[in-house]
């Protein structure tokens, strides 16, 4: 996730809100139909009113909010905001201070928790943004923990385990759970990684296209590796990459390599009921397009397979 490539697109534009900790293959159950929502931003020293407000007037009801500089002082802000607009946040977003570069060269130097120069920062960011979410009442951390090492045995594998333990372990005495977002790490090594964590509130939040993005994997393929960790989704399509320093080509829904009515149709066999948080990271008049073709879309696919949505 960027910044109107992605945040500022983001500006405009889910975990689970159920019981923060669920047992490993316990499939999440919040009582809640299937509802969409989006990705949204809010920039340092903005008032989260105006960004919230977007969320209703793209026509969601939950959204998936993130802070380029999280702290608790702007709680009462957000707080306010997400109750007059009658928007249900489903996890909050922190990918912590310092350059990023979504690429295969850079990416591994600059994302997440992997590099060391930059852990520090980002694991007491997440922290902090842990006690944001805390005062708000979002039930859910989200991050890129980054190209995890495949290797078991590499000592940053060993690191990274450690950061995002002492993260997860912060995050359960907040009563949250901590998404970590697929895309630059392989389905059973991101498996490994929450074994080796050993702790409860450790979930997926399945980004149906970064998989492809990265050349990691298929999304309907790694629901049987991940499947029962997934408490959050961001719906998404895209292409493989072609060009070995790049990643594929993110597309509107519809015509990349996503297949969503198999991705529905596994989601609901694991019993999955959180939010579909949908993100589109373009730029320009398009995307908002892009958006609303998504949501109508999706909440067709979604009435197939799970159902009319229960009257309020």
């Amino acid at each position: 996730m960027d910044s109107f490539g992605r945040r500022d697109f983001l500006q405009m534009t889910a975990a689970a809100g159920a019981a923060p900790f669920l047992a490993a293959g316990q499939a999440p159950r919040s009582g809640k139909s299937v509802r969409l929502g989006v990705v949204v931003w809010v920039k340092k020293n903005q008032d989260p009113d105006s960004v919230i407000a977007s969320v209703r007037q793209l026509g969601f009801s939950t959204c998936q909010v993130g802070f380029d500089e999280p702290s608790p002082d702007r709680a009462g802000p957000l707080t306010t905001a997400l109750e007059r607009h009658g928007v249900e946040a489903t996890a909050l977003l922190d990918l912590g201070p310092g350059r990023m570069v979504w690429d295969f060269y850079d990416g591994p130097l600059t994302i997440g928790l992997v590099p060391r120069e930059l852990r520090r920062a980002r694991i007491d960011s997440l922290k902090r943004a842990s006690d944001l979410a805390s005062k708000c009442g979002i039930p859910a951390i989200h991050t890129h923990c980054g190209f995890i090492p495949e290797n078991p045995n590499d000592p940053v594998y060993k690191e990274v385990v450690a950061a995002v333990r002492e993260v997860a372990a912060y995050c359960k005495k907040n009563g949250q759970i901590v998404l970590c977002e697929t895309g630059q790490e392989t389905p059973i090594t991101l498996l490994r990684t929450f074994h080796d964590v050993g702790l409860d509130n450790l979930a997926v939040n399945l980004d149906t296209a970064n998989l492809i993005l990265y050349g990691k994997g298929n999304p309907v393929d790694a629901l049987d590796v991940i499947g029962k960790y997934v408490r959050g989704l961001h719906a998404k399509d895209g292409l493989f990459p072609t060009d070995p320093r790049r990643l594929g080509e993110e597309v509107p829904i519809g015509r990349g390599k996503v297949d969503f009515p198999k991705i529905i149709h596994r989601l609901k066999q694991l019993g999955y009921s959180g939010a579909i948080t949908i993100e589109r990271e373009s730029e320009g008049p398009q995307q908002a397009a892009d958006i609303q073709a998504s949501k109508a879309y999706l909440e067709k696919l979604i009435k197939e397979i799970y159902g009319p949505a229960p009257a309020a």
